[in-house]
């Protein structure tokens, strides 16, 4: 990311490291106490299915607000205005079409992960396979973007400017996230979700406060300072946007508004295939607790993305695009750099220690998913065959979650300075590839095979990884992850608008041309569970 600044740092070093310490200490006594009641595999995986709708409603809303959301979309606001703003709709539309679409048929039909709906009427040891790996790689580019996070907060709190010390918070961050899975399971991971949304968003309605207090309670007046302040920028790339009108980022050419479509593809349909999000709806005892779960959700998560727009608009006009730019943390600074303008020492503390619980409440819960698909679909479902007592199963996801955890820690020092914002939609468009098409296929289609499955999954997962490897993400530009290198042959960042239709046509495509029939009464089977919750409580994986 391209600093046009000398690197500032913020705040009160000490202050700063107080209370993300207080944070971190009173999290892991919470972690710690929830762990006594983990007996079963249900309780490490799914919290014993004892969490009430609302209960799981805000452990969703910690789980999906990310710092992408907090760190990454107010920065994207701050510089770009309008076009960052899009992040906040397109993951706010991504709710309706998890909720209509999907969340109380996989709640009805599965036991602990995703793949246990995807294998429900197909065959068991491909497509837990299959399902276990697009879990693996859709939580391995969202740790990603968590730790780049990581890494660009604490460089801006606690003065590490080398590219040594970040890498060095980047580990510690990756080893507390360990440390809660290890101790905590799902219900330990839950219980920090829920904290870390509480403290977010009453955060972020705080800070939008004093924005609006600071402006006479006028939005018009926000909007119009944002605008002066761009317009006076030092930077003449960034002086000549127009913040309030689309086209600062994705404006300009056909090309960059076909990158924009196809990342608002990216992020509308990520969600409902997002392995993390989607395993828990198996925490509540009911569906109906499931739906209400979502309501909740999608409240909560609305109000938040209404404040990014203050938030990020706020940052623009009272901090400034160069001095955001100029920030260690590039972009991803324009919240705490606005929280110290507003009140000081104090408030910059607090907001970033809530970041910090963001980045470490999302990490957990994704490690937890990634080591419980492992466990329970490739060690339980594949290797063993079923034949696995619970015990073994936990441990087997405790290894994964350390194995895991330092693969993150590696990846995340590479995307170390990359907008979050950007890297949790990469995340979004596997999700939407490898996932998404055969979930919905496997609800609502009753012809759909195995063989479609894998075709699905695997075109899906591996036409997204391949697009985005050749992709200006990786190569080619200063911004990249690789930016000395230059192998950009594909022209668009994300790669949603091809490998999305790809991975449903593929999935048709498979389905006719394999000859294996699918057991029709296990296919009425989960048309009944899956539309009724008939059998759900007793879901047992055949």
């Amino acid at each position: 990311m391209t600093s046009y600044l000398a690197a500032t740092t913020v705040g009160n070093p000490a202050a700063n490291i107080a209370i993300f310490g207080l944070f971190v200490a009173v999290t892991m006594v919470v972690v710690i106490r929830a762990s006594r009641n983990n007996a079963s595999a249900a309780d490490y995986f799914t919290g014993g299915r004892g969490f009430s709708g609302p209960q799981n409603g805000i452990a969703i809303a910690g789980d999906y607000l990310s710092a992408a959301s907090f760190l990454g979309i107010a920065g994207a606001i701050a510089v770009y205005g309008y076009d960052g703003f899009l992040y906040s709709i397109g993951f706010l539309v991504a709710w309706l079409v998890a909720l209509l679409l999907v969340a109380e048929m996989l709640r009805n039909t599965g036991k602990f992960t995703m793949a246990d709906v995807l294998s429900f009427r197909l065959k068991q040891g491909p497509v837990r396979t299959a399902a276990a790996l697009t879990t693996l790689t859709v939580s391995l580019f969202y740790l990603l973007a968590q730790m780049a996070g990581a890494g660009g907060l604490v460089a801006l709190l606690l003065d590490v400017t080398s590219e040594a010390g970040q890498a060095l918070v980047i580990a510690v961050v990756g080893i507390l996230m360990i440390v809660y899975v290890l101790v905590g399971g799902m219900k330990g991971t839950t219980w920090v979700q829920i904290i870390k949304a509480v403290l977010l968003i009453s955060g972020a309605a705080f800070m939008t406060v004093l924005v609006f207090a600071k402006f006479g309670f006028n939005l018009s007046e926000i909007l119009g300072s944002a605008q002066r302040t761009v317009s006076e920028s030092t930077n003449a790339g960034v002086a000549a946007r127009d913040v309030l009108a689309p086209g600062a980022q994705y404006g300009g050419s056909e090309l960059s508004k076909l990158n924009f479509l196809s990342l608002g593809l990216a992020l509308v349909l990520g969600t409902a295939g997002l392995p993390h999000v989607l395993m828990r709806f198996y925490t509540v005892p009911t569906a109906k607790e499931a739906r209400r779960s979502v309501v909740w959700a999608i409240a909560l998560i609305g109000a938040f993305y209404l404040f990014t727009l203050v938030l990020g608009y706020g940052a623009a006009a009272i901090v400034g695009p160069d001095r955001i730019l100029g920030a260690a943390g590039g972009q991803n600074s324009a919240a705490p750099l606005l929280a110290f303008e507003l009140g000081g020492v104090l408030l910059l503390g607090i907001i970033s220690a809530v970041a910090f619980a963001t980045i470490l409440a999302v990490v957990a819960g994704l490690t937890i998913t990634a080591s419980a698909s492992f466990a329970h679909d490739i060690y339980a479902g594949v290797i063993k065959r079923g034949n696995v007592d619970e015990t073994k199963q936990v441990r087997v996801s405790r290894i994964t979650a350390v194995i895991i955890g330092l693969l993150a820690i590696g990846l995340g020092i590479l995307a170390n300075g990359q907008n979050i914002a950007f890297l949790v939609a990469l995340a979004f468009a596997v999700a939407a590839s490898a996932n998404l098409p055969t979930i919905l296929y496997s609800l609502f289609w009753k012809r759909f095979n195995t063989t479609g499955a894998l075709w699905s999954m695997y075109g899906g997962l591996l036409s997204t990884i391949v697009l985005i490897v050749f992709s200006p993400a990786v190569s080619g530009s200063k911004s990249a992850m690789l930016p000395s290198m230059s192998f950009d042959w594909f022209p668009l960042s994300n790669p949603g608008i091809v490998s999305i239709p790809l991975a449903f046509a593929l999935g048709i495509v498979g389905t006719f041309v394999g000859r294996d029939k699918e057991d029709p009464v296990k296919a009425a089977e989960m048309e009944v569970r899956s539309l009724t919750g008939v059998g759900a409580e007793k879901a047992v994986v055949h």
